[in-house]
């Protein structure tokens, strides 16, 4: 950690964002069985404890009267949600360092999700080597997003467009599983070959498991999105729903632990569960956390502003944007629209009449009424808004307004 001295605000958004980022991590050092990425979730767990002692510390000392110190409790509970994550992470990580075990059906279907986290190192003499984010355009170019740079001992969590990559250089990424071979490419990486699952495996309860744990993850992560969501927003529906996912989690874990142990019942090696049950106590905790979150919102507890603002100027920002009659997404599906990779938002619920479909897939067509709530970066809020069918403007607050096309 550098001395350099930083607000509260800035050490939020930091804290939310490399959370999020070791939680991506986590989950991709299982998916690729990479020691080394693992490696470095315990790495930036060593920044987060230090990032959130700063901040527990910084609320002590802004707390001078009662009224000041209700306003930061509610500061500290969310730092408090967000380190549980980052613990979450960390026990993600270990199921690859400690080799507690993992069923390669659980691999495959990792395989097929719309999004996988992708670490690659730049070589001199790369198309990347010592050229800017901007020019490269990985977004378009692989479909993929830079979420972190690691450079020597240095970590950078704030990159743009003018971030200059230099030979050494580990990216760290979140986009298409479709893009990983021409992000390879780019960076003059050697060829990866995804991890293939066992064809003469066929245990239904395993089966069972397996699905369900790789829908708890989703969840999971939609849950946190919703949560920071609410937070900023102030949307007691919002915190309404995280409840509801939560409780799903709940409900899934219990189903999941008696597939498990029906399972280990036949000639499956019980090590091999391990991690199974490992993974679903992690994304049951992580949508705790979230929960955790949104009762502020849900009690109406005092919300410090600091929240939403840092909160609202983290690297991924969460937008609420409604489907305007006409627009560019009105009548098409999201696979068409490809928002992940221009603008570079993964939409975490479609708000359609009086519920919510979570974490959409591509063949889920948009129609005028509908709401997305995305997450994605600030740079990409204003293209997201206009095909939207909306103009983003600014309040007398210097708050977002939506103004029809």
């Amino acid at each position: 950690m550098d001395d350099t001295p930083r607000t509260l605000r800035t050490m939020l958004a930091e804290a939310k964002d490399t959370s999020e980022l070791m939680v991506d991590l986590a989950y991709a050092s299982v998916y690729f069985d990479d020691p080394d990425m693992a490696e470095e979730v315990d790495e930036l767990e060593q920044r987060m404890s230090e990032m959130v002692h700063d901040m527990r510390a910084v609320c002590v000392l802004a707390a001078r009267s009662s009224r000041e110190a209700e306003g930061m409790s509610s500061v500290l509970q969310v730092v408090s949600a967000i380190e549980r994550i980052a613990n979450d992470a960390v026990d993600i990580a270990r199921i690859v360092t400690h080799r507690l075990g993992i069923p390669r059906q659980l691999v495959a279907d990792l395989s097929d999700a719309e999004e996988v986290s992708h670490r690659v190192l730049v070589s001199d003499g790369s198309h990347m080597a010592h050229r800017p984010l901007s020019v490269l355009e990985l977004p378009v170019q692989a479909g993929m997003r830079v979420m972190a740079v690691r450079r020597g001992h240095e970590w950078m969590t704030d990159v743009d467009g003018n971030t200059v990559l230099v030979p050494g250089d580990a990216l760290f990424l979140r986009g298409s599983p479709d893009g990983i071979t021409r992000l390879r490419e780019l960076a003059a990486a050697p060829v990866w070959e995804p991890p293939r699952p066992e064809d003469d495996v066929a245990l239904t309860d395993l089966d069972r498991a397996v699905d369900v744990l790789v829908e708890m993850k989703n969840l999971s992560e939609v849950a946190v999105g919703l949560a920071y969501s609410a937070l900023v927003l102030a949307d007691r529906g919002l915190a309404a729903e995280v409840r509801h996912l939560e409780d799903r989690l709940d409900e899934m874990k219990d189903h999941l632990e008696l597939w498990v142990l029906r399972s280990a019942g036949g000639d499956l090696d019980p090590a091999e569960l391990r991690g199974l049950l490992h993974l679903a106590e992690a994304a049951e905790d992580i949508g705790d956390q979230a929960q955790a979150m949104v009762w502020l919102v849900e009690k109406d507890e005092e919300l410090h502003p600091i929240l939403g603002i840092a909160l609202g100027e983290a690297d991924e920002v969460v937008v609420r944007y409604p489907v305007a009659a006409g627009s560019t997404t009105d009548g098409a599906t999201l696979s068409e629209l490809r928002l992940n990779i221009e603008p570079g938002f993964t939409v975490l619920a479609v708000r359609r009449g009086g519920g919510y479909l979570y974490r959409p897939r591509g063949p889920v067509r948009l129609a005028d009424g509908d709401e997305l709530i995305a997450s994605g970066p600030e740079e990409g809020r204003v293209l997201l808004a206009r095909m939207c069918g909306w103009d983003l403007a600014t309040d007398d607050e210097g708050r977002d307004e939506l103004v029809l096309v």
